[in-house]
């Protein structure tokens, strides 16, 4: 493993940490029809090849909202730089002026069930490698976040990006290597997708269904002819069919939250 040195015939990596690892990368490999995931599977529908398809995929995964979550949780932690800085960060994002970052999910309303796994390992971890300042920071972050009524109230619960760039850090993996820790599991989910869409008979080239609520109908006119109408751009009547579409949906969702 990473601590091995090229004279250590006989090297054998701690097994609390391999089971660290293993555990992160099978909570990684596969999660929902997440944003990477759903590339893929748009790629796979357009007889993209394998190979072009998983380099969209880690496009996707690139991007800060997605797999570069982990990466952002220490940034933030860095950005408190200690203990003695979590009430004005907690102050700060109150007041909208910092994100609170690997707490709440787009999926979880409650507290995220792989985080409940990967806070296990953390401790487990820390037991071998001991703290450092920033993990101080996150568990004290944690428990300031758990019990805070702003906090609580709107379901922010750590999730499992939190957990997984804190373990990652306290095993000395460098900051820009997190995303490509998401990355190598993933493939296993990317593949998956890519193998089950070609599979299924009934699969055709994915295509979004988009309502268009803009104008029904408008004239050509030649660009050297043509002239901003504010009111023409501000204003437009609805298409009864799209009044009707817009009436039931607004139904079908009352009548969704009646029955929770």
């Amino acid at each position: 493993m990473m601590d091995a040195e090229t004279t250590d015939s006989d090297y054998r990596p701690h097994p609390k940490i391999v089971n660290a690892l293993d555990t992160l990368f099978v909570l990684h490999a596969e999660h929902e029809l997440n944003c990477s995931t759903a590339a893929i599977r748009h790629m796979a529908s357009a007889q993209s090849d394998v190979y072009s398809s998983l380099a969209g995929a880690v496009t996707a995964l690139y991007g800060p909202r997605h797999g570069g979550a982990n990466e952002a949780v220490l940034r933030m932690l860095e950005d408190i730089g200690s203990v003695d800085g979590i009430p004005q960060f907690i102050k700060d994002v109150k007041n909208r002026k910092k994100v609170l970052m690997g707490f709440g999910h787009r999926v979880y309303k409650n507290y995220d069930p792989r985080a409940k796994i990967v806070r296990t390992i953390a401790e487990e971890v820390f037991s071998i490698v001991g703290k450092e300042p920033l993990v101080d920071i996150a568990m004290e972050l944690e428990k300031i976040a758990l019990t805070d009524e702003y906090f609580v109230k709107r379901k922010l619960y750590p999730n499992v990006d939190f957990y997984s760039g804190v373990i990652y850090k306290a095993l000395g993996i460098p900051t820009e290597m997190f995303t490509i820790l998401f990355a190598l599991p993933r493939l296993a989910g990317w593949l998956a997708h890519w193998y089950e869409f070609l599979d299924d008979p009934h699969n055709k080239i994915v295509r979004p269904r988009q309502i268009y609520k803009g104008y029904k109908r408008r004239n050509f006119e030649q660009m050297d002819q043509r002239q901003r109408r504010v009111d023409q751009d501000l204003n437009y009547e609805i298409a009864v069919t799209e009044v009707r579409r817009e009436a039931s949906l607004d139904h079908a969702r009352a009548a969704r939250r009646s029955q929770r």
